[in-house]
């Protein structure tokens, strides 16, 4: 294992009065004037050169995966490459590098580890020797799902929402200041609801990353869109309705972080009634924005005015598509931008075409660049 030793962030932070240091208040500015850009990444150290990182504010290295009851760097590659994507901090010296646990299929023993007082301890403290070990500057938490049904033969139980509290508490207290902790959240009505005790949890994380895609998942027998903005009568699930009930619930603006979705989904056997939006099918395959062009062929595009989403369909093979373009990317974009949140996230870098970059539609929506 290659390994860097990282020494204490240097920082430049004075304790006022009312208990906020410099470097808190700065922050806090910068999220109330200027959303964030937030890219996950699950490529290697070859690949990343391919991408221009200037505006983009964090880079979450995923995944990570738990060995016992420590996060764990999987394998030599894992190394190599945490090592080099920390190290472009030189190149770009605004961007953080995060590290991510566990992914749809990444968390399963993660209920009974977080279970347990010792199980949370021997985490934290991994994480953090992590974080110092390769210079990175926190960490997300990717367990789909506390509290609820995820992916088939996860474990769950109702005490996940509580034990999910005492675990961000203890990676709070023992991080350094400065160092990020945030967590994907799924952008439906059951986790909202069931999943997270918003208020305790809260003051201890940064950023919720709003998985605000997926929405009509791979199980759906019925066709939808994943990512829209908006809901309709059709279909309560979207970015805003999440947004909305993540307000209701108190969390700030300028923690929540939409998401955008740089990969469609396509079903099969989808009759042509509204084009095949909202019909019976069965899921097909996904298909990212690098290989585009040559999977649509032969389909027919369309645009929800009412949901702000793209979809397509093809008369021929009767497929359906479901996706996110640069058009729908630049309204989630100004969407954060208008309702003051703490910026925008997507899934995932490697699925960008360089050529016909969604980031960079990212980044001349928030930043005029």
């Amino acid at each position: 294992m290659y390994l860097i030793h990282r020494f204490l962030k240097p920082t430049l932070c004075f304790i006022f009065i009312f208990g906020l240091t410099s470097c808190e208040q700065s922050k806090q500015t910068k999220q109330q004037s200027e959303p964030q850009i937030i890219a996950y990444y699950s490529g290697d150290k070859e690949r990343i050169d391919q991408y221009d990182l200037s505006g983009v504010d964090q880079l979450i290295y995923s995944f990570l995966h738990l060995k016992g009851n420590k996060l764990a760097i999987d394998n030599k590659q894992d190394s190599i490459t945490l090592q080099y994507l920390t190290g472009l901090k030189k190149q770009y010296p605004e961007l953080k590098v995060l590290v991510s646990l566990g992914g749809w299929t990444g968390c399963k023993t993660c209920s009974e580890v977080f279970s347990t007082e010792q199980g949370r301890a021997e985490f934290v403290s991994s994480t953090v020797s992590i974080i110092e070990a390769y210079d990175a500057d926190g960490i997300d938490l990717d367990w789909e799902y506390p509290a609820i049904e995820g992916p088939p033969n996860h474990p769950f139980k109702k005490e996940d929402r509580d034990n999910f509290t005492s675990l961000v508490a203890g990676l709070r207290k023992a991080m350094q200041p400065g160092d990020i902790l945030s967590f994907a959240a799924g952008g439906f009505p059951e986790y909202l609801e069931q999943s997270i005790d918003w208020p305790a949890v809260m003051p201890h994380v940064d950023n919720v990353n709003l998985m605000s895609y997926d929405l009509v998942g791979g199980y759906s027998k019925v066709t939808g869109h994943h990512t829209p903005l908006y809901s309709t009568d059709q279909q309560y699930r979207s970015a805003d309705q999440a947004v909305k009930w993540l307000l209701e619930a108190g969390v700030p603006a300028s923690k929540i972080i939409i998401g955008a979705a740089f990969y469609g989904r396509i079903w099969g056997h989808v009759p042509p009634a509204n084009n095949g939006l909202y019909q019976s099918g069965d899921f097909k395959r996904g298909v990212d924005q690098n290989n585009f062009a040559q999977v649509t062929e032969g389909f027919i595009f369309y645009r929800d005015t009412l949901a702000m989403a793209p979809y397509a369909y093809n008369p021929t093979d009767s497929l359906f598509l479901t996706y996110d373009d640069s058009t729908s990317v630049r309204l989630k974009s100004e969407y954060a931008l208008n309702n003051k949140l703490g910026g925008i996230m997507f899934w995932e870098l490697l699925n960008d075409n360089p050529n016909r970059s969604l980031l960079d539609v990212m980044k001349r929506s928030l930043r005029g660049k």
